[in-house]
């Protein structure tokens, strides 16, 4: 007996590729413009007159078209991947210009004055409201102000980080930790108006750029304990148990062990604190009072510094006087440049090399 047998139809599922539709390359550069040209014709339609506006629209009109355009063609889940990224460099374009607008305001500002003549003289016998004069007495203020705090914060802030990583076990280090993060918020009237009352009022002793410094010491030194914690903690214990293996005492191994891998990140935390010093004016304004002569002598006498110079000028509102200040100003942040990369050649040189 036969049976007939009947054929089915197979259906045949399309192969699915593995590759979907991607955006070009360029499609990222191209939504930017278009988003700012699209800022701009909603900030000149509408009348706006601050160009801040204008940045924010075209930052929003970028997010969004990002993600419609990437929704459309590459799906939903890589339209999120592209509108994280999108957020990110929005981000870095929202912290870059206007570090990038004060950098060139400045600049173009403080060169019109800015010489050898301003560099190598004071104010002394110069009125504030004419023009001439020099900040070379407040740059030298400043130097031997910086120079003193660091010397006294950065020994201290590195040997108690040292304490607290290395060391630091139960209550005391617990103590010292909280005081630490309590001084990183102390506001700079606070510590100037602490020497002030200490070093001024009771001990007896006058104005001087040493008593700026002493208030610039107490700003620095938990800055230099919280960055150099965490670039300690950050060596590996590998290397510590190897030194200690060998017979290496413990102190040892920090000082020629821990301290040199670690030495880039402290250098870097120790410019942070030396720049953030660096720009304060309540302690010196309290402590050393400011000058219009050249006085070399930080333990005796009024002194000056580049931030009140800054701010004695600016207070005058004179055109001459809003000109020095905007040198003053230059100056400071060259001052601060110079030490930064002084201070990385150092670290660099003194890093442990690595590879063959």
């Amino acid at each position: 007996m036969s049976h007939a047998i009947q054929e089915r139809p197979v259906s045949v599922t399309p192969r699915r590729s593995l590759s979907h539709a991607r955006l070009p390359r360029w499609t990222p550069a191209a939504v930017a413009v278009g988003s700012i040209a699209a800022g701009c014709g909603l900030g000149l339609a509408a009348g706006w007159h601050s160009k801040v506006q204008w940045g924010l629209v075209s930052a929003l009109v970028f997010v969004l078209a990002t993600y419609a355009i990437t929704t459309k063609v590459e799906g939903s889940r890589q339209a999120k991947d592209r509108v994280a990224t999108s957020l990110i460099w929005v981000s870095f374009v929202l912290a870059v210009v206007p570090l990038l607008s004060l950098a060139w305001v400045t600049i173009s500002k403080g060169l019109e004055v800015l010489d050898g003549y301003f560099l190598s003289h004071s104010m002394n016998g110069v009125l504030d409201a004419e023009a001439g004069g020099g900040v070379y007495h407040a740059l030298l203020g400043t130097i031997e102000q910086v120079a003193i705090a660091t010397l006294i914060a950065a020994p201290i802030g590195l040997l108690t980080a040292v304490y607290l990583v290395e060391y630091g076990h139960g209550k005391l280090a617990r103590a010292v930790t909280f005081f630490v993060d309590v001084m990183t918020g102390i506001p700079s009237i606070v510590a100037g108006l602490f020497i002030l009352a200490t070093w001024n009022l009771m001990l007896g002793f006058g104005p001087s750029g040493f008593a700026g410094a002493m208030a610039l010491a107490i700003l620095m030194m938990p800055v230099v304990v919280r960055s150099t914690e965490e670039m300690l903690k950050l060596v590996p214990n590998e290397l510590r148990e190897a030194s200690l293996a060998l017979g290496v005492p413990k102190w040892r191994t920090i000082l020629k062990v821990v301290l040199p891998t670690a030495i880039g990140g402290i250098t870097t935390g120790v410019m942070l604190a030396v720049a953030r010093i660096t720009g304060e004016t309540a302690p010196v304004l309290l402590l050393v009072f400011g000058t219009k002569l050249i006085n070399p002598n930080p333990f005796e006498g009024a002194q000056s510094s580049l931030p009140l110079y800054v701010y004695e000028q600016y207070a005058v509102g004179t055109d001459a006087a809003v000109a020095r200040a905007w040198a003053a100003a230059l100056v400071l942040i060259a001052f601060v440049m110079i030490l930064n990369l002084v201070a990385r050649g150092i670290a660099r040189w003194k890093a442990p090399k690595t590879g063959r």
